[in-house]
């Protein structure tokens, strides 16, 4: 740790229903049923029951990142941009959160590390991380191969544990731990994020599921609402 890093501090941002008033992983895959990209019966009820099975706590992350991932590989990355930026302006624009876009860069203006720290694939996340003029993110990794995603993820979900991992790998990659920053953010909606919610010295709740909210008066957490 240099001198410089001893008043460092980090803010860490989840996504889904925490800067952004919905899902993206959820949008994304509604977004291809209505474009016709994948089959609305099969593709609808699976969706809604990973989404269910997420907001219970019970999500089986490779089971649904073989859902997720599947379409990516079935077209060339040229088409999947074209659709994203469509994606933006009309699924993601309507539901990020105005102040969600404050909280960000109120830690910005303060000179804080900021990061985004999503399950939701970096492909997805990428350009929503850009929307909040945040640099850094931390998300499911995609397999590429012969430059066209594979459908497979690469390295660690960034998921309930794995957001831990992930984490600890790209800091230690600077020469740094979560103990190298005097103060540490993460502002989370969900009970999946309860393992780093634990270790930054600043956890924080926002617009919580029961879980956590719970979870978050128990242990007398900081309870925010960004709608």
């Amino acid at each position: 740790m240099t001198p410089e890093d001893k008043d460092l501090e980090l803010a860490l941002f989840d996504l889904d229903n925490t800067l952004l008033s919905g899902d993206s992983d959820y949008e994304w895959a509604q977004f291809l049923v209505e474009r016709g990209v994948l089959e609305r019966a099969e593709y609808e009820a699976k969706n809604d029951r990973f989404l269910l099975q997420y907001k219970a706590g019970r999500l089986d992350i490779h089971e649904f990142l073989q859902f997720q991932l599947a379409p990516l590989a079935r077209y060339p990355r040229e088409k999947l941009d074209e659709w994203h930026g469509e994606f933006m302006r009309t699924r993601i624009a309507p539901i990020i959160r105005t102040k969600g876009k404050e909280l960000v860069r109120r830690h910005l203006r303060d000179n804080h590390l900021c990061a985004i720290v999503t399950s939701t694939n970096a492909f997805i996340a990428a350009p929503i991380a850009r929307a909040f003029g945040v640099d850094q993110l931390l998300a499911t990794e995609l397999e590429v191969r012969d430059g066209r995603f594979t459908g497979k993820p690469s390295g660690t979900p960034c998921f309930r544990q794995g957001k831990v991992t992930r984490l600890a790998e790209w800091l230690g990659g600077q020469g740094r731990s979560l103990a190298s920053f005097s103060d540490s953010w993460f502002y989370s909606d969900s009970q999946n994020d309860l393992p780093l919610l634990e270790r930054v010295t600043h956890p924080v709740a926002v617009d919580p599921d029961e879980i956590l909210r719970r979870e978050a008066s128990a242990r007398r957490w900081q309870v925010i609402s960004l709608e």
